[in-house]
């Protein structure tokens, strides 16, 4: 019907959340400066913490989820975008306090938005989506604190998933000896063909850290776990080196001590991919379609229409999903 649109919609009753693809009325969408026409969203762990109404990020429904997406710009009121152009929004909360990219349209503040930079397809761009462009301002952030390749081997955990997974690649593009621990095993192959010349068992960093200093190994490290899995990694950095905190998959908290900071004077870098600064965001961008090696990024990325996230947003928050999903909203 006209003025309608297709979307994945979520309501809740009783407490529970629940999810279908629903036609909203185009009238609902939030307002904002700019109208997209979505061609794709992705699947990050936030998303599936809200397709399954956890971590009370969502407060208000009916709700359109989806943090990423990418797509053409239909209409504009501000003079900084015109009909056509292409955009690609990550972050801004945007799929948690506004509706998201899992529908036809989107309706967003034109200051949200960064144009897809030449050679990068809407496609490509949600192959990216948030876990990749936070894998670059995990790299840009360990650059910024001095690492080069010829500091030593770089860790990157929970590397089978969508942030690491990227951040191998991109790692391994630049020139650096990457290391990526799993609990994976049947995945060595496939990060091996994204750049990984070595391999960590995830259990080995899981556990508790015995003692607040263990042998140094690690130059650098980009860590999307957190809890114990962060902790070890600390007790394991080189004098100097530096582990940028990405995410939360192993748990919020950080059972540590202060001696990896004080005798060996590592750096915890905190990456926030949402309220990132708009030109911090275009040069992420830019690199992105620059270092990151689109073969790779093509052979880890897989197309689902909007209905498999139904049944995805549980098997990503299990560690069921490898790489990149990508969600072709038209479908």
């Amino acid at each position: 019907m006209a003025g309608e649109i297709k979307a994945l919609l979520l309501r809740e009753s009783e407490g529970k959340v629940k999810a279908a693809i629903e036609a909203v009325a185009e009238s609902d969408l939030p307002p904002g400066d700019v109208t997209v026409a979505v061609e794709y969203s992705t699947l990050n762990y936030k998303d599936g913490m809200i397709l399954n109404g956890l971590g009370r990020l969502v407060r208000k429904y009916p709700h359109v989820p989806g943090v990423d997406f990418a797509g053409t710009v239909e209409a504009s009121q501000s003079p900084e975008w015109q009909p056509g152009d292409p955009v690609v929004l990550t972050g801004w909360r945007v799929g948690e306090v506004q509706w998201g990219g899992y529908a036809a349209k989107a309706r967003v503040k034109a200051s949200q938005l960064v144009r897809l930079p030449q050679g990068l397809t809407a496609k490509r761009a949600m192959a990216i989506g948030t876990a990749g462009f936070t894998a670059m301002l995990a790299v840009m952030a360990l650059e910024d604190h001095g690492l080069t390749p010829a500091h030593g081997e770089v860790l990157v955990t929970g590397a089978a998933g969508g942030l690491g997974s990227v951040a191998v690649a991109i790692l391994a593009r630049l020139g650096y000896t990457v290391s990526a621990a799993t609990g994976r095993p049947e995945q060595h192959d496939y990060l091996r063909g994204l750049g990984a010349s070595g391999f960590v068992a995830r259990g080995d960093l899981a556990k508790p850290p015995s003692r607040p200093l263990d042998a140094e190994r690690w130059a650098g490290a980009i860590d999307g776990v957190g809890s114990t899995t962060l902790a070890t990694v600390l007790t394991q950095m080189k004098y100097g080196g530096a582990v940028a905190a990405c995410g939360l998959a192993g748990g919020n908290d950080l059972p540590t001590s202060v001696i990896p900071f004080l005798l060996r004077g590592v750096s915890l870098l905190g990456i926030d991919s949402v309220m990132c600064p708009v030109e911090r965001r275009r040069i992420a961008w830019q690199r992105l379609a620059e270092q990151l090696p689109l073969e790779k990024l093509d052979a880890l990325t897989e197309v689902v229409p909007l209905a498999a996230l139904l049944d995805l947003g549980r098997r990503i928050l299990d560690g069921a999903v490898r790489g990149r999903v990508v969600v072709d909203v038209r479908a």
